[in-house]
């Protein structure tokens, strides 16, 4: 667990939970989610003490619950964001086993890791719950969150020297976060970053599949790899939905917060509001980039299967071909072969090579009119 005091002033780290909440700024209380299991009962009164009132029961259960899809729901006094992040590359770590007397998870654990190529593991995803106060943002994270760490990196990237309260960075050229909506809003946003950088990795895997695909002269097609692509892409797509259904929720939540009576109040509500769109700007383009691979995985499938029907249309032909131009030559045969004792040219000398010749003039006329036509020629690719 990390506990930051954020203020105008710098950034705090303190090194245990505040018993009361600072005049000045908010405070960001980072877990894990087996930290906020193991200590679910010191936090509930710890938010007791410095709010006033603890979380839902439903709520505890929606931070503990690593299968609960990206949704918004508030109370009166405080909003909840669950929001699904992509997997490390080497997956989360393994959660710690359940104190027995620590309140149940929803599911269980989460499914096992598919095979396949990088990328399509990577499209693993696992939830960050946000519970936005006036004054205070709790955050449950995955154990070994790299978001959080990268975030709170951010935070004490110009560390000066430390103090008695813990450590403190001024972020000199940097704003700070001016409230806790703002905070939890940079951090979606930073998680949605990395969806738009999986699209290259998306792109570049299938672009290679389709030109496998597309090759004239392949004979083999990893089939099990692309339908798991195809998979992955729709799973990625559900999950960008959820996204933007809870983004979009929380756009309209904030319509309906009172205005505040400073001018200071409003402006930073306006850029809640525009960093809210932003937010939702950057979901809508990772689920319109998703929705075009699906579409061009689908059709690099049947321009391959178009393909292999040219191909054996190519083939079908030729074969064809050459035998339209045996059938006559067939036909000279078996009317020279008739047991008749009466046949032209059957009893003369030469007879044997002027039928053989007529054979051949035949033959080589219905090959010259095929090759005209390209009959007997390949499709051009």
């Amino acid at each position: 667990m990390r506990i930051f005091h954020i203020h105008s002033g710098g950034v705090h780290e303190l090194a245990a939970l505040p018993t009361q909440m600072p005049t000045q700024g908010f405070v960001w209380i980072a877990c894990a989610r087996p930290a906020f299991q193991a200590r679910l009962a010191e936090i509930q009164a710890s938010l007791q003490t410095l709010v006033g009132l603890q979380l839902v029961d439903l709520h505890v259960s929606d931070l503990l619950n690593a299968q609960l899809p990206s949704h918004y729901d508030y109370t009166s006094q405080y909003d909840l964001l669950v929001f699904r992040r992509l997997a490390t590359l080497n997956g989360d770590a393994a959660e710690p086993p359940r104190p027995p007397d620590a309140p149940a998870a929803p599911t269980g654990s989460s499914p096992p890791k598919r095979s396949g190529p990088p990328v399509l593991r990577r499209i693993d995803t696992s939830p960050v719950g946000f519970a936005v106060f006036d004054q205070l943002l709790l955050t449950v994270h995955p154990a070994d969150c790299a978001v959080r760490d990268a975030y709170a990196a951010r935070l004490l990237a110009s560390l000066p020297a430390s103090t008695s309260e813990g450590r403190s960075s001024p972020m000199p050229g940097a704003r700070v976060p001016t409230s806790p909506a703002d905070l939890m809003l940079r951090v979606v946003n930073q998680m949605v970053d990395g969806y738009l950088d999986l699209r290259r990795e998306l792109t570049r895997q299938l672009d290679h599949w389709q030109n496998e695909l597309l090759k004239p002269r392949a004979r083999y097609v990893n089939w099990t790899s692309l339908l798991e692509a195809r998979l992955s892409l729709h799973m990625l797509d559900e999950i960008c939905e959820d996204q933007r259904t809870a983004v979009q929720d929380w756009i309209d939540a904030l319509e309906t917060w009172p205005l505040p009576e400073t001018p200071t109040g409003l402006r930073e509500l306006d850029l809640l509001k525009v960093r809210s769109r932003d937010v939702l700007e950057h979901i809508e383009r990772v689920v319109h980039h998703v929705r075009r691979l699906e579409q061009s995985t689908e059709t690099a499938v049947q321009m391959h299967f178009s393909v292999q029907s040219n191909r054996t249309n190519d083939i079908m032909r030729t074969l064809t071909a050459l035998t339209a131009v045996f059938l006559p030559l067939n036909l000279i045969a078996g009317i020279f072969g008739m047991n008749f004792e009466f046949l032209p040219l059957i009893h003369k000398a030469d007879g044997f090579w002027w039928a053989l010749g007529a054979m051949a003039f035949i033959a080589l006329g219905l090959v010259a009119l095929f090759w005209r036509k390209q009959y007997l020629s390949r499709t051009r690719r």
